[in-house]
């Protein structure tokens, strides 16, 4: 619900367990009241001032009123150069080198629908829109903020547009998406790090005086920070306190920075990086920010992910794979890496078909002169030596075994050599006259230019469109350097970076609507670009190149905080695994991959007969527990920043008549006490039935011994003989 009070001029946006409030103050700027628990209608005017400061300057429009200050004043879209010496969303140049833009309101419409943003990924559903036009007192500049409002899940959606009416040409050096202004600072800031192969690590970290800046300059969101940040009471659990998430839907260059200031407020801003960023806006031309998704939880970090989920499941992927079941797969690189041909892929799919696995995917080296990762990346054309008879005839034999077939592209890339790159070298991110950086033997196709675009869509959509086809991996495997273009003249080479972005949109856009039965998985080297971006384009991500059980552990805790289960992207690999070289439990493998899209990296040819039938009894349970698994409620029932010996997670259904419990050992200690683990999402004075993941039934408790008083972990001595290293146990909990 959006109100908007003529008298008081404020505007309150409602949901279900928030409010979010803004006022047009005296002197006409747009400020920020809250953003929390619902106010009972009230109105928060008057009450949280921060008062006076010296070296704090009035603008103009105050006069000789020197206790007023952008510099105090809690903004809904902050500007560079009025006096506000915080962390600006906009900063303008304009056509006489003017660099102090004074957004004042100019008026307010409600809508009763979602407006779509062209080019970009966004939210979508029944949901209302307030949308507010901020117009500069001098040039007549305008910014339009929109806040769609998505009551179920208390989430605002909010992206800014940028309206050139000065009558003459201007340049942005910075455009974000979102400015969240709070009115104190005793909070903590968690954010998501990592590295290749080691991604989305929590990092807690005190709201201190000062800026911490969450960034990525690659050319992606990129494997070493993710765009999704947490603001949070310090004394926030998984069950108690206040959280805000502020989560871009976008996947190139980002910066996210959380400022403690002098008047012990807090400031956190969202949006595409100026770093490198610099947009030329004719008169009369506008400039769409990606969108930012806030979500609101008094309820603790766990109420907080539990709602992001549901908001992207439900209101972000799109398509016939959103909310379908997706098939159990097998994927040919760790069995094969280059080495295979149509018989030995049919040979895979033979044995995974007789288990009960359901789709077969090609990875890297079926095309072009590709027999190594040094060549042919851009010659997206079947190499028959290895697929002989072409495509069609490879995925008639493999879906004569009941299987589909899924193929892996990396589109954004190509290598020197390559027929497409002797055609076109000039169709590379390059400065003409200077060396390249080479990044995993390859360089970067420069997405911005249509040429580009329609010669990588014209290749892949003739090799989609011959045979049945159900699946594609599409991957990127370095981040952008050498960033210029020929497409653009020299003062706007800081267009490049979004361009890019938007053209890989773009290119997604198209083939997703000519080929919608098709399931798009995403990937970047692992989760190098694992974003709600993608999540638009892609319903799925593999969420790590560390297919390490035990590491994967701590990865997809990270990404639970943000990121739905059903868009995480897991297998069962090989032991050793061959990152790490550790050997871990079959059943451990498979009990982490199942929360996340289950399948398998390893040559199931060379599995005992034991493994084998341990697979058939993996994909049983999978699909048992499918609906649980990706719609169901998702618990963090442990804190792996705290301690790391013993991992814990449940599925809960919404009804709470059935869950699944998971708990696993990373480390193994003499004399060690298993933690007692509280239940939750269970009808209280119901009973429940507990199995083991054997079957055996444990014991009968009502839902709210199990919330409240707890069960004990089980011991890495009761698992079977020869797997209480790195043990897995899964229950599985029905009402009576």
């Amino acid at each position: 619900m959006i109100r908007y009070d003529e008298k008081s001029r404020v505007f309150t946006l409602e949901t279900a367990h928030a409010a979010y409030q803004m006022s047009v103050d005296r002197y006409g700027y747009l400020k920020h009241q809250h953003f929390g628990d619902k106010l009972g209608g009230g109105c928060c005017e008057g009450l949280l001032d921060a008062g006076f400061m010296s070296f704090s300057p009035a603008p103009d429009v105050a006069g000789r009123d020197y206790t007023y200050s952008l510099d105090l004043t809690a903004q809904e879209y902050s500007v560079s150069g009025a006096g506000d010496y915080r962390s600006p969303c906009l900063a303008v140049n304009f056509a006489d080198g003017g660099r102090n833009p004074d957004l004042a309101y100019a008026s307010y419409r409600i809508l009763d629908e979602k407006p779509a943003l062209e080019g970009l990924p966004a939210l979508h559903g029944e949901c209302e829109t307030l949308e507010i036009t901020l117009r500069d007192r001098w040039t007549n500049l305008e910014v339009v903020l929109l806040y769609s409002v998505f009551a179920e899940y208390d989430a605002i959606a909010r992206s800014a547009k940028i309206v050139n009416r000065t009558g003459a040409p201007i340049t942005l050096d910075a455009a974000l998406s979102v400015c969240l202004d709070m009115q104190e600072n005793d909070f903590d800031l968690i954010h998501f790090w990592g590295r290749h192969a080691m991604e989305r690590l929590v990092e807690r970290t005190p709201v201190a005086h000062g800026k911490i800046c969450i960034d990525s300059v690659r050319g992606a969101s990129s494997h070493q920070h993710n765009p999704f940040v947490i603001l949070c009471d310090r004394t926030a659990t998984e069950d108690a306190g206040r959280c805000w998430g502020v989560s871009f839907l976008y996947s190139g260059n980002f910066a996210a920075c959380c400022e403690g200031d002098q008047a012990g407020c807090c400031r956190v801003t969202m949006g595409i990086n100026p770093t490198g960023f610099h947009w030329l806006l004719e008169d009369g031309e506008s400039f769409q920010t990606p969108e930012a998704a806030l979500v609101y939880s008094g309820e603790g970090l766990g109420a907080l992910s539990r709602r992001y989920h549901k908001l992207y499941r439900r209101n972000l992927c799109r398509g016939e794979w959103a909310r379908k079941q997706r098939p159990v797969l097998i994927n040919n690189w760790e069995a094969t890496y280059f080495d295979f041909d149509d018989d030995k892929l049919v040979s895979i799919a033979k044995t995974a078909s007789e288990l009960g696995v359901e789709m077969l995917v090609v990875d890297d080296g079926w095309f072009g002169n590709r027999f190594d990762d040094n060549r042919a990346l851009g010659d997206w054309i079947v190499n028959t030596e290895k697929v002989r008879g072409g495509m069609k005839s490879l995925c008639d034999r493999v879906n004569a075994l009941g299987m589909k077939l899924g193929l892996w592209f990396e589109p954004e890339m190509i290598s020197e050599d390559s027929d497409l790159y002797r055609a076109h070298p000039d169709w590379c991110l390059h400065v003409p006259g200077r060396g390249v950086c080479r990044g995993r033997n390859q360089l970067v196709l420069d997405m911005s230019r249509k040429e580009v675009r329609d010669a990588v869509h014209d290749m892949m959509y003739e090799v989609l469109s011959s045979a049945n086809f159900a699946y594609v991996k599409w991957d990127m495997n370095r981040h952008l350097t050498d960033v210029w273009t020929a497409s653009l003249p020299a003062d706007r080479q800081g267009e490049l970076y979004h361009r890019f972005i938007l053209g890989v949109y773009e290119l997604l856009e198209r083939l997703e609507s000519e080929f919608p039965h098709i399931l798009f998985e995403g990937c970047s080297g692992g989760g190098g670009r694992f974003d709600a971006g993608m999540l638009y384009y892609h319903p799925q991500i593999w969420c790590s190149d560390d297919t390490d059980a035990v590491e994967r552990l701590e990865i997809q805790y990270g990404t639970s905080f943000g990121y739905p289960v059903s868009a995480v992207g897991s297998h069962v690999s090989a032991c050793p695994n061959h990152q790490t070289g550790r050997t871990t439990p079959f059943h451990t493998r498979g009990v982490v991959a199942m929360s996340g899209t289950f399948g398998y990296e390893l040559d199931l040819t060379k599995l005992t007969d034991r493994e084998k039938e341990q697979v058939k009894e993996q994909v049983k349970q999978y699909h048992k527990l499918y609906s649980l698994i990706n719609d169901g409620d998702y618990y963090r029932l442990l804190d792996m920043t705290r301690q790391q010996e013993v991992s814990a997670w449940e599925f809960a259904a919404e009804d709470g008549a059935r869950a699944v419990l998971n708990v696993v050992y990373a480390h193994v200690r003499t004399n060690y006490i298993p933690p007692v683990l509280h239940l939750r999402g269970l009808t209280p004075d119901a009973s429940y039935r507990v199995t083991d993941d054997s079957g055996n039934e444990v014991g009968t408790w009502t839902g709210a011994v199990l919330m409240h008083a707890g069960m004990r972990a089980p011991r890495p001595s009761d698992a079977p003989a020869g797997e209480s290293d790195y043990a897995a146990f899964q229950f599985e909990l029905e009402r009576l």
